[in-house]
Parts: structure tokens; C-alpha cells; sequence
């Protein structure tokens, strides 16, 4: 595999995800051995004119040699298409890259609520954008709820079916019980905590997409499907108690949270 020489690309030590993505870059050759380092460590004199601002919010691939500088997808293209020349009229083409580039801003910008992890107190932090963590809440909302509705139908003869925006209605609801919850004692994390909460809901319809896809092969009783939904919470109970830890939010959103879902489940039984 052909190696990018004398490059080095800087990543955030407190993401797992750059920590891991850098590291195999590395680990395949793609770059030097000691072709990454964490802008949290990296010396000005490694290049002295980088923006560090944007070196945090989008990665910085530095040219040892000329001192040039690329952040962001494009530093990412420059690695790959290094590798994988086929890639580079791709890379090229203005469209792709605008396409690209927005894709990676909506993963880096909401990159600490996707994969959180206790801050180093580094004096440089990710910049926070409000329409990235917004389209970040819906696009969640919307696939948590499709997969939701979906798995509904599995639970038939335990758990009523419903209407087919019923889960949707759930999932955005609980935005708003939580979001007025969180308000009521630490506004100042609202957002952040918004996004850690809904990637929670994410990954917990993830795992109920594999029931999904475990019934389109073997079909189950709603027993089953009842009981595996109720693991799948519970690993999200436990998720949720960690991250409100981290977030140093204490109980209450936790409680909040349980009752909201307790509520409903109450409601939508007594009901049909």
C-alpha cells in the first residue's frame, strides 16, 4: 500500500472515533508510523502557521516539508486518493466534494454527542453549531421513529399497533419532556445533552433493526420480540446513566426520561 510520506494528520484525543480512523490509517500504511498526532499534544513548531481553531473542528493534514496545510474532507481525500489514485478525479469534482464536505461537518460538529468522552481541558474545543446539532436531533428522530414503527408490528397481540405516526409522535415528544427538563436546572447544556440522549434512541432502534432482520428469516413469537425490546431498553437505561454521569447531570434526567417512557407505555395499553 502506498504511504503519504512526510504528512501528518492532527486528530482529537478525546474522540474515539479520530483516535480510531487515524490509527488505521497508520496501522495500513496509508501513513507514516509516526504519521498522526494529537493536536492536543502537537507542538507549534510542528507548523507554526496551522489554525488551530479549525485544526479542532475540522482535521488537519499537515505537509511536513512545504508546511501546507488541508483540513477537513479535504485532508481525508488526500490520503485516500494518495493510496487509491482511481479516487482522484472523484475528489476533484466540485459537487462530490461541497456533498462531502457537509456530510463530514455533521459527523465532526456532533462528533462528542455520538461518541462521548470526559474532556482533557484542553483550552481548544470543538466549535458548536446550532443547525448541525438540529439536523442532527431530526435526522435521529426521524430514523429512530421508522424503525420503531417497523418493530411495532412485531409486538402485535402484546402491545397495541397504533397509528403509523405514533412512534414518531413518542420519539419528538420525548425531545420536548426532556429538553424542558434539562432547562428547568442547567439550560447551558441543553443542546448537548439533546444530542447524547437521541443517540441513545439511535442505537437502541439499531439493535432493533437486527430483530427485524432476524424475523425476516425466522419468525418469531411477540414474546420474544417483547422481551428483546426490553433488553434493548435496559441497555439504554444503563447508557443513559452513563452519559448523564459524564455530562455530570446527576439523576434527575434519568428518572425523567424512565417516567416519560413508563407514562406512555401505561397509556398506550390503557387505551386500546
Amino acid at each position: 500500500m502506498k504511504t503519504l510520506k512526510n504528512h501528518m494528520i492532527l486528530f482529537d484525543a478525546e474522540c474515539p472515533m479520530c483516535r480510531a480512523y487515524t490509527g488505521a490509517f497508520v496501522k495500513t500504511g496509508m501513513l507514516d508510523a509516526d504519521g498522526r498526532a494529537a493536536y492536543q499534544e502537537a507542538h507549534a513548531g510542528t507548523c507554526p502557521v496551522y489554525d488551530r481553531q479549525r485544526a479542532v473542528n475540522e482535521i488537519a493534514l499537515i505537509n511536513l516539508k512545504s508546511g501546507e496545510v488541508t483540513y477537513g474532507v479535504k485532508s481525508l481525500f488526500k490520503i485516500i486518493a494518495n493510496t487509491w489514485p482511481v479516487f482522484t478525479p472523484l475528489f476533484a469534482f466540485k459537487p462530490f466534494i461541497w456533498l462531502m464536505s457537509k456530510v463530514y461537518a455533521f459527523i465532526s460538529y456532533n462528533r462528542r454527542v455520538i461518541i462521548p468522552a470526559a474532556e482533557t481541558g484542553f483550552e481548544y474545543q470543538p466549535a458548536f453549531k446550532l443547525h448541525y446539532r438540529l439536523l442532527y436531533l431530526l435526522f435521529t428522530w426521524f430514523c429512530t421513529g421508522f424503525i420503531l414503527t417497523a418493530y411495532a408490528h412485531l409486538l402485535r397481540g402484546i402491545v397495541p399497533l397504533g397509528s403509523p405516526y405514533r412512534e414518531y409522535l413518542i420519539c419528538g415528544g420525548q425531545i420536548l419532556f426532556q429538553g424542558a427538563a434539562i432547562c428547568s436546572f442547567d439550560r447551558r447544556n441543553l443542546w448537548t445533552y439533546l444530542g447524547n440522549m437521541m443517540t441513545i434512541s439511535f442505537a437502541g432502534s439499531l439493535l432493533l433493526l437486527m430483530g427485524l432482520v432476524v424475523n425476516h428469516f425466522f419468525q418469531f413469537g411477540p414474546l420474544i420480540y417483547t422481551l428483546y425490546f426490553m433488553a434493548v431498553a435496559g441497555l439504554m437505561f444503563l447508557e443513559h446513566i452513563r452519559r448523564t454521569k459524564l455530562l455530570g447531570l446527576g439523576w434527575v434526567l434519568t428518572v425523567t426520561w424512565v417516567t416519560y417512557r413508563i407514562v406512555l407505555l401505561l397509556l398506550i395499553l390503557n387505551l386500546n
